[in-house]
């Protein structure tokens, strides 16, 4: 089936440079999601009863909570020793390094902040803010893709796998004690491997979204829209990660489950405790 791979198309990672400095896709990208989540964010003004300015504040700090916590995430799940010797690197954001989960810790730290500060229930802000984040996870994910990163796994039988030029030195440590693949790094120069990105951006980008805009429209009980979103998010990660190559510093716990299974398997524990509660709750009025 050799003759079904995919040549990843070779896009330049940067769009243009002005000054020395480099205009990315992956950045684009990011502020692409940043300003459609802004423009859905100002439609659902009337829905929970803020004014413009505290929905952009909300949103704004969101975002920052996002890159802080992300950061942060990474720093401590996936690569604490790199960096407590080298703790300047925790500042270059540009080179790499961001964990959904940990970003995740952030919004919810500022939801939590706003929902005191402008005395709102919580769970009113974080369901208008969880189907909004699809869309940035989305748009993340295209990035990756472009960037020739996140590749997935080393996938020889599968119809549509994908030669990624970046993943050569990944595949010659692969191919170390195995003839075939050895074989095949000499014929097309890398290993063909699973696009999980596209798997990523088409479940976590545009299935979620579709799910939590249904859902926006039709559940009227505080909560449960974060609650779904914590359980399908967490679910289609899990899945995803059967797809996508482990971090390379971290590899696989037991032989089985990447980092990211470890952290997602909390978040739909989570998703299904508060739509529980939140349903009790309305049961007892």
């Amino acid at each position: 089936m050799d003759n079904t791979y995919i040549l990843f198309p070779h896009f330049n990672p940067v769009i243009f440079s002005i000054f020395n400095i480099s205009i990315n896709w992956y950045g684009i990208m990011y502020i692409l999601g940043f300003m459609f989540v802004l423009y859905r964010g100002r439609i659902c003004i009337q829905k929970i009863g803020l004014n413009k300015k505290e929905i952009e504040d909300i949103i704004y700090f969101s975002f920052i909570g996002l890159l802080i916590g992300g950061r942060i995430g990474y720093v401590f799940f996936y690569n604490p020793l790199f960096f407590l010797n080298n703790i300047l690197h925790i500042f270059k954001i540009w080179e790499g390094g961001m964990s959904f989960h940990g970003g995740l810790l952030g919004v919810i730290i500022v939801i939590f902040y706003f929902s005191q500060k402008l005395n709102k229930n919580f769970f009113i802000i974080s369901d208008l803010i969880a189907p909004l984040i699809p869309i940035g996870l989305g748009a993340g994910r295209i990035g990756n893709f472009i960037n020739g990163e996140l590749w997935g796994r080393i996938a020889p039988d599968f119809y549509f796998s994908v030669l990624f030029p970046n993943s050569k030195i990944a595949d010659l440590e692969a191919s170390k004690n195995n003839l075939e693949l050895k074989l095949l790094i000499d014929k097309f120069g890398v290993l063909p491997r699973h696009p999980s990105q596209i798997y990523e951006f088409f479940l976590e980008g545009v299935v979620l979204f579709l799910v939590l805009y249904y859902l926006s429209k039709k559940v009227k009980v505080n909560g449960i829209i974060s609650g779904f979103f914590l359980i399908i998010y967490g679910i289609f990660r899990i899945i995803v990660e059967c797809f996508r190559e482990p971090d390379y510093q971290i590899g696989l716990f037991k032989e089985c489950l990447t980092m990211g299974q470890i952290l997602s398997f909390p978040m739909v524990i989570c998703g299904f405790l508060v739509i529980y509660i939140q349903c009790r709750r309305i049961k007892k009025f």
